[in-house]
């Protein structure tokens, strides 16, 4: 047998081994009758601090969760960040398992690619851009999960505001929008929940939210917690204030987005038709721009073409682009 096919099958074989172990891992760290039971104790929990039967628990999740090799990971700037991304994208992985899933990507399609007698170098690309796409789909999912929370912010704003005017305290006001409200929101404002239950001050709890969820309307919340709590004065009334403007923010958004959608449009065709046209005529006459990029002139031509699209891509973008 070729030594090109064997080492196609062994490197197919360790994918779909480390699918079905990462699908494991994913199910365990994540919907697992033990995390679902955690889940309900730390919910059910009401009082200053966790309850005895609790305490082994939660010793037993974090050491979990820690290693040694991620706690050095950790000591590197960037990988905080990422670690940060991990948890603001909601994915239940740790990033030493992100890491290995990035690295084993990588060298699996590299590995392919030599065994289909592929040059070095593009092997490597491949493998370099197979490695960027877990990076490409956390900042997807992370991006999506936050547009999803500040969809839901408003009406977690107006609960608080209406448990804290019917007689509630601010921590079961939180509780209650972990309790009734529909994820991403509700684990959010859980885990502030479950911190102030712990003891942990209401400010440092609310600072730790607004960098859980880098949303400026959720700082705009958090800020006027703790400043309510500093100054005083009537809570119930400011985060109506601030949910009427976050609603109000929103009609903005879409009248804008209504008006830029010719500019959006106009950029897509723009950027697209000349490569349409060029695909169209090699289709009707193949060799008819053969000398387009077999003439050295015309290579010259084809780059200063691009160049030009993208400046005019990026202006376009720039004028379409309005922060409200």
């Amino acid at each position: 047998m070729d030594w090109g096919l064997s080492l196609v099958m062994l490197v197919c074989f360790l994918a779909v081994v480390l699918l079905v172990e990462g699908a494991y891992l994913l199910w365990r760290d994540t919907s697992s009758g033990g995390v679902r039971q955690i889940r309900r104790r730390l919910r059910s929990m009401q009082g200053g601090g966790p309850s005895t039967d609790m305490a082994p628990l939660l010793k037993s999740r974090a050491g979990e969760n820690e290693g040694a090799l991620g706690k050095f990971l950790l000591r590197m700037p960037l990988l905080v960040g990422l670690q940060q991304k991990l948890q603001q994208a909601g994915v239940a992985v740790t990033i030493t398992r992100f890491l290995t899933i990035v690295v084993l990507l990588g060298l699996s399609i590299a590995l392919v690619a030599l065994a289909l007698r592929q040059p070095l170098w593009l092997a490597a690309i491949l493998g370099g851009i197979a490695a960027f796409l877990p990076f490409v789909w956390l900042s997807w999912v992370g991006q999506k999960r936050l547009k999803r929370l500040e969809s839901q912010l408003p009406d977690a704003v107006e609960l608080i505001a209406r448990a804290l005017r019917a007689g509630h305290a601010f921590p079961p006001a939180l509780e209650m929008v972990a309790d009734e409200l529909p994820e991403p929101i509700a684990s959010e404002f859980g885990v502030a929940f479950d911190e102030i239950n712990y003891g942990v001050p209401v400010s440092d709890a609310m600072g730790n939210l607004a960098t859980r969820v880098p949303i400026d309307d959720l700082r705009f919340f958090a800020v006027a917690v703790i400043l309510q709590r500093e100054t005083g004065g009537n809570l119930a009334e400011i985060l109506d204030n601030i949910a009427r403007l976050i609603r109000e923010r929103f009609k903005l958004q879409g009248a804008v987005r209504v008006l830029s959608a010719e500019g959006k449009l106009s950029a897509w065709i723009l950027s697209l038709l000349p490569f349409a046209t060029a695909l169209m005529i090699n289709l009707v006459s193949p060799g008819f721009m053969a000398v387009l990029w077999g003439d050295p002139a015309g290579l010259n031509l084809i780059l200063m073409t691009c160049a030009g699209m993208v400046v005019g891509i990026f202006w376009l973008w720039r004028i379409v682009q309005i922060r409200v």
